[in-house]
């Protein structure tokens, strides 16, 4: 038997504080995952719609169909990433594998060619797929990281923290940049300019996720006596009833986000009279919400912790999103002055999300006997991708419900949808994500009990070694 106090450090070292440069270096993978993210946010909608002309019905049905597939895919990638054993790690060696497809399939899912309908349609359905999948691959091993860097909860904030900085700079750099880019690169076509700029973004992500590899560190293994049983991962989700509730949190707070930024682009084209507008906007609320994700831990212990952040944040937000209806679509700076409240309001809302879904993992090993970060986080990105799916494919729904028709002058009825996607509808939905989050029982008293157990399974696993 070894010396029980060689293997002290290594329990030490897991709930130390980490290094500026693996706070840095984590940040650096969101950029890289966002600059993707940030097309697929901002833009996807807009380029089947207007780029590609696919209609906006078809392109919800293929988005929501797709999407379906990419949930499922995603439990899969944390089953095998949690499986995963190489000497860099489980979770790690995904950053490397993947870069070379995410910058292929990135680039060749915005390259239009000259098809029919059905043929881009078809087209659309198998690069919009390959594109998610491999999205996932990379995306989720790169969350599942967090959780196994570090054992204490308020570094995970942190953690948290930086990891949005660089997942909204990433926004950013899209939202300021791409039709910009589309316009110069393409030099008038808009086919060739989104292909070219989509071609910039792949290799600097690719850089970037190296960064991400080599500066990162994985600290904690799963407990030595779980056992690895796909069947019992899954029931032991089912049983955790905090990771249960953040599922469906997750899932109403991205909607209400992204049925907003599914028409966004739509709305500033057809209703302000101004297409480059929505790039302002969107680069306004990255900016904002880029600095105040930095603030993310001082606002969770100001409102009272994560719980309760969440809930008045989500309130707070469906008050200014409904207000949004009453500013005046030519009046550019009222649109960016409300837009910087709103994001200033609603910024803390991911990275607090994903310490919480990290907090999951520790109460299934507190109360379960049963750490599955990988699965838990790959859950947490599927609801996010729920959300994602079904925000923009509602949006499109709504537009061709109130008689949306690509390049044509809309009508009264279209304009007055547009406003509504863009307020009092996502209002609703953000009340809701609100209300569910009661229903979250990991207050800040259970974090301080949960830490101090495993912290104490931790030292004991280590003297019996």
């Amino acid at each position: 038997m070894s010396n029980p106090s060689a293997s002290v450090p290594a329990a030490e070292d897991a709930a130390a504080k980490l290094k500026m440069s693996e706070k840095v270096g984590y940040a650096f993978g969101d950029f890289a995952s966002c600059l993707y993210f940030g097309i697929f946010m901002n833009f996807l909608t807009y380029y089947y719609t207007d780029v590609m002309v696919i209609g906006a019905l078809a392109a919800s049905a293929m988005i929501a169909s797709v999407r379906t597939w990419d949930w499922i895919n995603d439990a899969i990638m944390g089953v095998i990433a949690d499986r995963t054993k190489s000497k860099m790690g489980r979770f790690r060696p995904w950053l490397i594998w993947m870069i070379p497809p995410y910058m292929i399939i990135g680039v060749l899912t915005f390259t239009a060619f000259d098809l029919s309908d059905s043929g881009r349609l078809v087209y659309a359905y198998i690069t919009y797929t390959a594109i998610t999948m491999v999205y996932t691959a990379i995306n989720v091993p790169y969350s599942a990281l967090m959780g196994v860097m570090t054992a204490k909860s308020e570094e995970r904030t942190v953690l948290s923290s930086f990891r949005f900085v660089g997942a909204f700079a990433g926004t950013a750099v899209v939202s300021g940049t791409m039709l910009l880019l589309v316009k110069v690169l393409g030099g008038g076509n808009e086919r060739l300019g989104f292909t070219l700029a989509v071609s910039v973004y792949a290799v600097i992500a690719a850089i970037s996720f190296f960064i991400t590899f080599k500066t990162s560190k994985e600290r904690i293994k799963p407990p030595p006596a779980q056992k690895s049983n796909v069947w019992a991962d899954l029931k032991g989700l089912a049983k955790n009833g905090p990771w249960v509730m953040m599922i469906i949190i997750s899932v109403l707070t991205i909607i209400w986000i992204a049925v907003r930024g599914g028409v966004t682009i739509h709305y500033f084209k057809y209703v302000s009279g101004h297409t480059e507008w929505g790039g302002y906007f969107h680069l306004t609320s990255n900016i904002v919400q880029l600095v105040g994700v930095l603030f993310t831990k001082q606002i969770a212990e100001f409102l009272g912790g994560k719980r309760r952040a969440f809930i008045i944040i989500n309130f707070a937000s469906a008050i200014f999103i409904a207000l949004f209806y009453f500013v005046p679509a030519d009046n550019l700076p009222l649109l960016i002055g409300h837009q910087i409240i709103s994001c200033a309001v609603s910024a803390p809302l991911m990275p607090l999300f994903w310490s919480m879904i990290a907090d999951t993992a520790d109460w299934g090993a507190w109360k379960l006997g049963q750490r599955s970060t990988g699965l838990l986080f790959s859950a947490g990105t599927l609801s996010q991708k729920i959300g994602w799916s079904l925000g923009p494919a509602l949006s499109l729904v709504l537009l061709n419900s109130f008689g949306f028709i690509a390049n044509q002058d809309q009508s009264p009825e279209t304009i007055e949808g547009l406003r509504l996607i863009m307020s009092w509808i996502p209002a609703g939905f953000a009340v809701l994500a609100g209300v569910a989050v009661f229903f979250y029982k990991i207050t800040p008293e259970v974090e301080k009990e949960m830490e101090a157990a495993i912290a104490a399974n931790r030292s004991d696993e280590a003297a019996a070694s």
